[in-house]
């Protein structure tokens, strides 16, 4: 207990625990963000066999799937490299450092490890260790963000890769904005409700505008849960602060993919991963955002 309180007293030591802890999670959020939506997938299609195999089969081959699947989720099976299946060591699986010491290539067969792995692990360490110096004096409300923090980056990540922003994530992410808030660490807890009420019909009401305009669907129903989400958060107040920025970065994400990076103009776009950024920022400066506007227009 003595040296929890002497690192919540000390602001250096509080943001180098939190960066290294956030620099391990980050480890592990690049096993969320690769087995989580193949996990999703295969619950998918055992419901789907399911459904569709015949009653009187069922019984049958009960028996023989249970023996032939092998079991798939976070912890099994162990990290192996995709190309040669060389298992991934303790000592190989050190955030960042392992990637530096093996100059970013698999230590059996040499062939090149993608850079995200350290580049998501060293993002999160950044992210949570700016969170707890900003947040210090509060280290309740700065352990909180750091949660909401390591959540939003999977996310992000998740929709990037697969245009899926995961129930088992942003369902537990909203029941938590409320929790949080009950205790007032960043709203009240009113605030919080209607936040998570206006973020959901928000956009519901322009994916059904956009629908019945075009015909098509704009954006999936994980939005409208991760802006639920952030507005469990942060508040109703913030809400228009975070549309309006996940607008402004997602014109400028897209138009640097489409110059810089040959996107394809028809190819969609993910909108989980600026709702993500925008809500981060305005997890940070959703305040003094909010503040200086309203001077701007005179209102204060």
């Amino acid at each position: 207990m003595q040296a929890i309180q002497l690192i919540l007293e000390n602001p250096v030591a509080f943001v180098s625990v939190a960066a290294i802890v956030s620099l391990m999670v980050g480890s592990f959020l690049n096993v969320v963000i690769y087995r989580l939506p193949i996990m999703l997938e295969n619950a998918w299609r055992a419901e789907l066999d399911e459904y569709n195999k015949p009653a009187e089969a069922t019984a049958a081959h009960d028996t023989n799937a249970k023996e032939s699947s092998q079991p798939f989720n976070l912890s099994t099976p162990r990290s192996r490299c995709p190309s040669c299946s060389h298992p991934i060591s303790a000592i190989e699986n050190i955030p960042v450092f392992s990637y530096l010491a093996l100059r970013g290539k698999c230590r059996s067969c040499q062939t090149p490890i993608s850079w995200r792995y350290p580049a998501i692990e060293a993002l999160t360490a950044m992210l949570c260790g700016f969170i707890a110096w900003q947040m210090f004096a509060t280290p309740a409300a700065a352990l909180a963000a750091i949660v909401l923090t390591w959540a939003l980056v999977a996310l992000t990540w998740i929709d990037y890769d697969t245009y899926l922003l995961p129930d088992n994530i942003t369902l537990p992410l909203i029941w938590a904005g409320l929790i949080a808030n009950y205790y007032g660490l960043f709203t009240t807890l009113q605030s919080a409700v209607w936040g998570a009420i206006f973020g959901y019909l928000v956009l519901w009401s322009v994916f059904w505008l956009f629908k019945i305009i075009t015909g098509k669907e704009g954006m999936g129903y994980g939005d409208f849960k991760l802006l639920a989400a952030l507005g469990a958060w942060l508040g109703w107040e913030l809400l228009p602060i975070v549309v309006l920025l996940s607008s402004l970065v997602g014109a400028a994400i897209g138009i640097a993919m489409i110059v810089f990076a040959s996107h394809e103009k028809s190819k969609p776009i993910p909108f989980g991963p600026y709702l993500a950024i925008a809500g981060w920022i305005a997890l940070v400066w959703g305040e003094q955002i909010n503040h200086a506007y309203f001077r701007y227009m005179g209102l204060i």
